[in-house]
């Protein structure tokens, strides 16, 4: 709350009531104006805060700066889906997934969706995010030392060695391609200096895309605890990703041969998504599974110019589940 203005004296104002009358000298007079005009500003003096400027400078920054953060936090995030589902089509067989949506990626407009906001475990699609910030950040040929955390974390590891460096694309490839979550910690601590300062980081933007129900706690997605979100926030959180020229290139390569430093020599990394060459204008995007998340798929595809993005959770069927998805929004036009 404000800080309360100290009251005013009172008494030192008023009048002084003289009983008799007589003429006062033109002196006299001029002293009572003067005594009563040194009171006036006395009492200003004491009662508030002083006006003038150098005190008004001093002030003036802390309460442009509760204004910045005012404005800051009623700033309203983009608008990355809008729309009501066009298609309301049950689907038969029905959908194995506990959550799902189709998206057009280009309009954002939402084609089909079935309990869209409900929050569930994301497994290592968490890694979109994890690759968005980190793509920021890091040029493709930054130097990063891994850390010798990284060899600590859970399963799937690639087997980055403690204290070596690799470039950055590497990391990327591995990130995304091979789903590693050491290199999903390698390139954390390399863009934020720790793992804790990462996740806030992921959380912030989540919080500045408007992506509401979304938490993150991992930065790999192999812990289920406090990480999750929903098939819209990640459709959405999709839209933004596949703005970046290098996620694209990534997600859609089937297999690529990275040199390394002996005794390695050579790794091979082959994309999980199992759309990418069998589902014709396949192009993405992650995939993830845990034993509380299930099988987890954001996939995406390219035809005529048109990207349409599907996402399904917890989904024993995930790869037929995702093709009949992207067929139904490319069937589905926006009127």
């Amino acid at each position: 709350m404000p800080e309360e203005l100290p009251r005013e004296p009172a008494g030192v104002l008023m009048p002084v009531v003289r009983r008799r009358r007589r003429r006062l000298h033109s002196s006299a007079v001029l002293a009572v104006v003067l005594l009563a005009a040194a009171a006036g500003v006395t009492a200003v003096l004491r009662g508030r805060p002083a006006h003038h400027p150098a005190a008004a400078a001093a002030a003036r920054p802390r309460t442009d700066a509760r204004v910045a953060r005012v404005q800051r936090s009623s700033a309203r995030p983009p608008m990355l889906l809008t729309g009501m589902p066009l298609s309301t089509q049950a689907l038969r067989p029905p959908l194995s997934a506990r959550a799902a949506i189709v998206v057009d990626s280009g309009t954002g407009r939402v084609l089909w969706a079935r309990r869209q906001h409900r929050r569930l475990p994301i497994a290592s699609t968490t890694k979109i995010m994890t690759a968005l910030i980190a793509l920021r950040h890091l040029p493709s040929d930054a130097l990063v030392r891994v850390p010798a955390a990284a060899i600590r974390v859970p399963l799937v590891r690639e087997g980055l060695r403690p204290g070596e460096r690799v470039r950055a694309w590497k990391l990327f490839d591995g990130l995304l391609m091979y789903s590693g979550n050491d290199d999903a910690l390698t390139l954390a601590v390399a863009t934020a200096g720790s793992k804790r300062a990462f996740v806030a980081r992921m959380n912030d933007e989540a919080h500045a895309l408007g992506l509401h129900d979304s938490h993150f706690s991992s930065v790999s997605g192999v812990i289920d605890r406090d990480n999750y979100s929903s098939a819209w926030d990640l459709a959405a959180l999709t839209r933004v990703a596949l703005r970046d020229a290098r996620f694209r290139s990534i997600v859609r390569t089937r297999i690529v041969h990275v040199p390394w430093s002996a005794p390695t020599f050579e790794k091979v990394y082959v994309n999980k998504n199992p759309l990418l060459g069998t589902y014709p204008g396949a192009d993405g995007v992650k995939t993830g599974w845990t034993t509380l998340a299930g099988h987890c798929l954001v996939a995406s595809a390219t035809r005529a110019g048109r990207t349409i993005v599907a996402v399904v959770l917890h989904d024993g069927n995930a790869p037929a589940d995702a093709r009949r998805l992207l067929s139904l929004g490319f069937a589905t036009r926006a009127g």
